[in-house]
């Protein structure tokens, strides 16, 4: 069996959004590289259209380079485990896959096999995610991870004490990745939903949101976000620029939501609001 290999060349930092723009297409494996990633879809099983739709409208923000062959099925699972490295934040949290057997043991130890879903801890996002949530007070608080992707931050949560967290993304195959990788942490306390979150009802307000996506959507659901969070409750965004947070700041402010910090890694950032 043949498949259509998609080689992307691009600037590490849009790498993990344009995998997550190119899965829409159809592409269904990702396998990241020096020079950016490739993806791999069978034959001719996608969306031209929309790809170079995608290819056009980034080229307009940075060089972004697509070429196309074809290629043998391979054990993708095999290749993946070549490239994948654990990632350790600040001595304190690990995130590995299952066949990586750590050296020394940390407080937090998460496996996650993030298959085609995004959020393995190596995109500088997921990494300050996690830094940050490392200092928030998680115990018996109610959590919602919007845009959850592979649950990694759900996970981090749920192991950082949290009572309960509604975990939400719109990938059919975020969900699926998702529940394995709860399961395979032993978290039982994170319900997994598909659906955006003005689709979604919620029971009860959250005490912590955790919004991981990028800057537009961020802007749009700020709204939401106000309307589910608990008087005095923290708000953690990223998946945006550090050029982005005074646009990010004036919109939360219309909401009556106040910096606490923000924190920046390779020019990528996160913000921490709290609701007035």
């Amino acid at each position: 069996m043949y498949h259509t290999r998609l080689v992307v060349i691009c600037d590490p930092d849009f790498a993990e959004i344009l995998m997550a723009e190119i899965a829409e297409t159809g592409f269904d494996t990702f396998m990241e590289n020096e020079k950016g990633f490739e993806a791999y879809v069978e034959m001719e099983n996608f969306d031209k259209v929309a790809l170079e739709t995608i290819r056009e409208r980034y080229n307009q923000q940075t060089s972004v380079i697509f070429y196309q062959d074809r290629i043998q099925k391979k054990n993708w699972n095999e290749e993946w485990e070549k490239s994948y490295e654990p990632v350790i934040i600040d001595d304190q949290c690990i995130i590995r896959a299952s066949f990586h057997q750590p050296e020394k043991s940390y407080p937090y130890d998460i496996i996650i096999t993030p298959k085609m879903s995004f959020g393995t801890g190596h995109h500088a996002t997921t990494y300050l995610m996690i830094k940050n949530q490392l200092e928030i007070d998680h115990q018996g608080k109610r959590v919602m991870d919007a845009g959850c992707g592979t649950v990694v931050l759900s996970v981090m949560a749920a192991k950082r004490g949290a009572a309960f967290v509604d975990a939400f993304d719109i990938d059919a195959w975020s969900i699926e990745n998702g529940k394995e990788n709860a399961e395979i942490n032993g978290c039982s306390n994170i319900r997994i939903r598909q659906g955006k979150i003005s689709e979604l009802k919620f029971d009860e307000p959250f005490d912590i949101i955790l919004a991981n996506i990028n800057k537009n959507i961020l802007l749009m659901e700020m709204p939401y976000y106000n309307t589910y969070l608990l008087k005095g409750g923290l708000l953690l965004l990223s998946g945006f620029y550090e050029s982005d947070i005074q646009d990010l700041l004036a919109r939360a402010e219309k909401e009556g939501l106040q910096k606490v910090r923000h924190t920046v890694h390779d020019t990528w950032a996160t913000l921490l609001l709290q609701k007035a």
